[in-house]
């Protein structure tokens, strides 16, 4: 018998305990730009709608319930311009990650096939694809592929680590190539609504797709945009004959949202005012953050949207993550998103203003 484990990389996050606990004995205390997770309160309408939900003895669906399938459909009508979603082009997922983790084992995938991820990627589409014993390909270029039998291709726009965003006439092209050889795109859109310097594009939308979801997937998250990564809320939306085939292997998983959840999410996707709150207060962050970067000699490459600066100094990114943490200041090594990220951090602007302006001012002195 081989574990699972055995098939994995380690955790990449252990590597950075060392510089945690550097970071962490600042006099003034550590201000953590790693991991991402949001520190701002839950929406005062989520909270609500919780708390009415709270009395739920029974199961819930692992479809969930038709109440929050509308609230998907008219979320990503408004948001994503998607048009003609059903019931049956929607399916609620425990989170992203876990969907991401799990999902070519899903689709069926195995040693025969090969999955394809961005040059600089999310950890868990790697993950992902070494559960299912799949191939592994790590190129932004269909054109290096060459004959290459492919199977699935994921997109990340906006990019985590990056905020890269990818353009229209390049998800047109990905989409036309793929379908040309019976692959699925599945495309991780969970930071959309947080756009700063170019506003992202849905595979969902039909100027990419063509009017047709055949072959597509699109991956979405309430973790960022409504301060919900505690509540493990997600969706998978597009091919109808996907969603249905990933539905039935989760029913035998016990893949599903909780009740309480699922009501509080319709909350948070029917209300849009405090998405832009938030999306105002991470836009404040982040012009403090970059101008501080900046001035202590980093240089910022894309980060035209989502929550994070990918920043470098020129250097080999543990050094910078050494030098960082001697300040108080925790960030990611690129290194843990692929080798093209060795020479950058991802900074996150997920830390209240008050740390914020701790590291501004650690950033000014030098």
């Amino acid at each position: 018998m081989t574990p699972l484990a055995d098939r994995l990389p380690d955790f990449p996050w252990d590597r950075l305990a060392p510089y945690a606990q550097t970071a962490r004995s600042h006099p003034d205390g550590v201000v953590d730009l790693s991991v991402g997770t949001p520190v701002d309160p839950v929406p005062a309408v989520v909270q609500e709608a919780l708390a009415r939900a709270a009395d739920w003895p029974g199961y819930p669906t692992n479809w969930g319930t038709p109440a929050l399938r509308d609230a998907v459909v008219r979320w990503a009508s408004r948001t994503l311009g998607a048009e003609g979603l059903e019931h049956r082009n929607v399916l609620p997922t425990v989170g992203s990650k876990e969907l991401v983790a799990l999902l070519p084992l899903l689709l069926g995938l195995g040693p025969q096939d090969t999955v394809v991820i961005p040059e600089i990627a999310y950890p868990t589409y790697d993950v992902g694809a070494r559960i299912s014993g799949s191939r592994i390909v790590a190129t932004d270029s269909t054109v290096a592929l060459g004959p290459e039998r492919v199977a699935l291709v994921w997109l990340n726009s906006p990019s985590n680590p990056t905020g890269r965003v990818l353009g229209l006439e390049h998800l047109q092209k990905v989409l036309e190539w793929a379908r040309s050889r019976g692959a699925v795109v599945v495309s991780d859109e969970c930071y959309f609504e947080l756009p700063w310097e170019a506003q992202p594009v849905s595979v969902l939308d039909p100027r990419v797709n063509g009017g047709s979801l055949e072959g597509v997937l699109a991956v979405h998250s309430l973790s960022k945009r409504s301060n919900l990564a505690g509540y493990r809320e997600g969706f998978v939306l597009g091919d109808g004959d996907l969603v249905s085939a990933l539905l039935e292997a989760r029913k035998h998983m016990g893949l599903m949202v909780p009740g309480p959840v699922q009501e509080a999410s319709i909350a948070a996707l029917d209300d849009d005012a405090h998405v832009a709150e938030q999306r105002a207060r991470y836009g404040e962050r982040r012009v403090r953050l970059r101008r501080a970067l900046e001035r202590a000699g980093f240089t910022i490459d894309h980060s035209e949207a989502g929550l994070y600066l990918w920043s470098t100094r020129g250097e080999p990114c543990w050094d910078t993550v050494a030098w960082l943490a001697e300040r108080g200041i925790l960030v990611a090594p690129g290194e843990f998103y692929g080798v093209g990220g060795a020479q950058h951090v991802r900074v996150a602007l997920t830390a209240t203003d008050e740390r914020i302006d701790a590291a501004v001012e650690r950033l000014s002195a030098g």
